[in-house]
């Protein structure tokens, strides 16, 4: 295998590792926010909030992601709005991983004990400090290992911004195949080797907070 390629291209593979990553994490944030969001309708005692996010996790979990940016890339500037090329296409993989996002929540809820609710609305507490001060903390403790795999396939989702033109490390390998035809296997290596990067440090992190929770919660 010829790896000289990287002599004349490893600024470019940086560059685009690092759109990868930006977009990442722009989606990651996205995806929890929003997940946590519609994990909480879900669960709510309204039934209005509870069909909107049963509706939602239907809607972007049955959807597939390249449509969504295709949706964003091209619908949101024909309504008039139009966040950015990165925004848009951060956006449609943000709202995409959310769903699966509220479904690993969702699991952790229904994962912490009944009582710890009923002790919080028998002192009087809301349902959105229940939520927020008692129930969520628990719950995201219960589910950092499937949170984790999300955001990890959420890494390897990103590659899907190349087909819109968006420079990230996948757009990359397309120019290292076509100027360095006899360096292909090396080019497949290299660039999987930058999304094992992103992905060993999603696994780091989520043992590093397993870890850590469960010495607190001792």
């Amino acid at each position: 295998m010829d790896f000289s390629f990287l002599q004349d291209s490893y600024e470019l593979l940086l560059k685009g590792f690092w759109v990868t990553l930006r977009v990442f994490l722009a989606s990651g944030l996205i995806a929890l926010v929003v997940g946590t969001l519609v994990a909480v309708a879900r669960v709510s005692p309204v039934p209005a909030m509870r069909v909107v996010g049963t509706a939602y996790v239907t809607l972007f979990r049955n959807t597939p992601l390249l449509l969504l940016l295709f949706i964003t890339y091209y619908g949101l500037p024909a309504m008039g709005i139009d966040f950015g090329f990165f925004w848009n296409v951060s956006l449609a993989a943000g709202l995409y991983t959310a769903a699966f996002v509220c479904e690993a929540l969702r699991s952790g809820i229904n994962g912490v004990p009944l009582g710890q609710a009923e002790a919080a609305r028998a002192v009087g507490m809301p349902f959105t400090m229940t939520m927020t001060q008692v129930i969520l903390p628990q719950a995201f403790r219960l589910v950092v290992p499937p949170i984790a795999s999300v955001f990890i396939a959420l890494a390897k989702n990103t590659s899907l911004v190349a087909a819109l033109g968006l420079a990230d490390v996948a757009f990359r390998l397309q120019g290292l195949l076509r100027d360095y035809p006899n360096s292909r296997t090396a080019a497949f290596l290299t660039i999987a080797a930058m999304y094992i990067v992103i992905v060993a440090a999603i696994s780091l992190v989520a043992s590093w907070a397993e870890r850590r929770w469960k010495v607190e919660s001792r």
